[in-house]
């Protein structure tokens, strides 16, 4: 593990209670429905970052979607066991996943792709659709503005990085998946980069359909 998933690892262990008694467990839920309503029956989902298991896993664990959950912080996980025990959570970093090709039918990353160096993201990209089944379906976010660096988050030092959206977008692209959507959204007074992406049936295929974007 490299020092900055370290200093992500602990912080996140140190504020985990803290920061999910904080969350507004509501405020992408429409993001959720949409997410589900392109998966096939029976789907087995990978929730990349996924925190103490709420809302992603346990809003689709109980649409009758198969979840695999995986963090850094241990604590989160302990916290996301509780939360939703029919769900599998894994303690692993999204920089080396260690699962199969075509594991999944789809994959969601929210609220923790910002915690990876962003010449690592193309890299993650690029892992999210060796392990995706083809039309397996992708769902991100991330920040607005191009930045990098560590700042205070509930009392303790956290790293955060991002590109700007088009740039994100171009290396999603890149990475081999066709763009179902995608958009700036506010949502619990935060803004952030969403997209909904695809590992195409037949290689090259695209279709855009514009979230509602705010300036």
């Amino acid at each position: 593990m490299n020092a900055i998933s370290r200093l992500v690892e602990q912080g996140y262990d140190r504020i985990a209670e803290d920061y999910y008694s904080h969350r507004n467990l509501s405020k992408f839920n429409n993001e959720l429905e949409e997410f589900a309503s392109h998966l096939p029956e029976n789907a087995h989902i990978l929730d990349v970052g996924c925190g103490a298991g709420i809302p992603t896993a346990k809003f689709l664990i109980e649409r009758g979607i198969k979840v695999t959950g995986i963090d850094l912080s241990g604590k989160m996980l302990n916290l996301a066991r509780d939360n939703v025990p029919s769900a599998e959570f894994i303690k692993m970093d999204m920089n080396d996943l260690q699962f199969s090709e075509n594991s999944f039918d789809g994959i969601i990353s929210v609220y923790a792709l910002f915690h990876v160096p962003k010449n690592k993201h193309l890299d993650i990209f690029k892992q999210f659709i060796k392990i995706l089944k083809p039309g397996g379906i992708l769902m991100i976010n991330t920040g607005i503005s191009e930045s990098e660096g560590t700042s205070n988050f509930f009392g303790v030092p956290m790293f955060w990085s991002n590109f700007n959206p088009k740039t994100t977008l171009n290396l999603i692209k890149k990475s081999g998946f066709s763009i179902i959507s995608e958009g700036i959204l506010e949502r619990g007074g935060e803004y952030q980069y969403w997209i909904f992406g695809k590992n195409p049936d037949v290689k090259g295929s695209e279709t855009v359909n514009q979230l509602k974007i705010i300036n």
